[in-house]
């Protein structure tokens, strides 16, 4: 089985209507109209509410500016580029102020009949034995990663994701390099 890869620079981008950004969906799964997966990396330029997408869990990571303070349930988080991602309820309002300018931020959306999905930040090395059949992703943020499954090894560039359809049993990771190097890894149970 072969990765799938997508570079952000290769993806065009769709300005928002309330014009406070504009976002490049890297990912539709299994398709584009009528998804229940979408990973997508948004640049965002003003303050404003987030979309509600109700029956939606969402996943939301800083990648690159100062951050956000996402406000919602009458709470107010703040989330930079070293924060671990931020999951919520896709139909609870929220609010996003920006720290310092601009912020290029990334989304994951899940929505039934697929199970939970989860997104953490890599700096190293992380892999896993799956138990159950997922749709695995990875998005390398700065220098380049390398995407394992069993014993292949494909690199990734920065600004790259990687996904495939990985039935159980089988063993996939991923390696990030040193230093300011970061990855995310994304996994939704199908």
């Amino acid at each position: 089985m072969n990765w799938q890869l997508i570079r952000l620079d290769e993806v065009p981008a769709s300005p928002w209507r309330n014009g406070g950004g504009v976002t490049r969906e890297l990912l539709a799964w299994p398709e584009a109209a009528d998804w229940c997966c979408r990973l997508s990396v948004a640049e965002v330029t003003q303050d404003g509410p987030f979309s509600r997408f109700d029956g939606v869990q969402r996943w939301f990571a800083v990648l690159g500016g100062a951050g956000v303070e996402l406000g919602l349930d009458g709470q107010w988080v703040e989330l930079r580029g070293d924060s671990a991602p931020f999951g919520f309820d896709g139909a609870t309002p929220v609010d996003c102020r920006l720290l310092a300018g601009p912020t290029r931020d990334f989304n994951l959306m899940v929505r039934q009949p697929l199970g939970p999905a989860l997104m953490r930040r890599i700096h190293d090395d992380w892999s896993t034995t799956l138990k159950t059949t997922k749709l695995i992703a990875m998005y390398s943020i700065t220098t380049g990663a390398e995407a394992r499954f069993g014993s292949k090894i494909t690199v990734l560039p920065a600004a790259c994701l990687a996904w495939q359809v990985v039935p159980a049993g089988e063993t996939v990771g991923i390696t990030v390099g040193v230093g300011s190097a970061a990855a995310l890894w994304m996994e939704v149970t199908l």
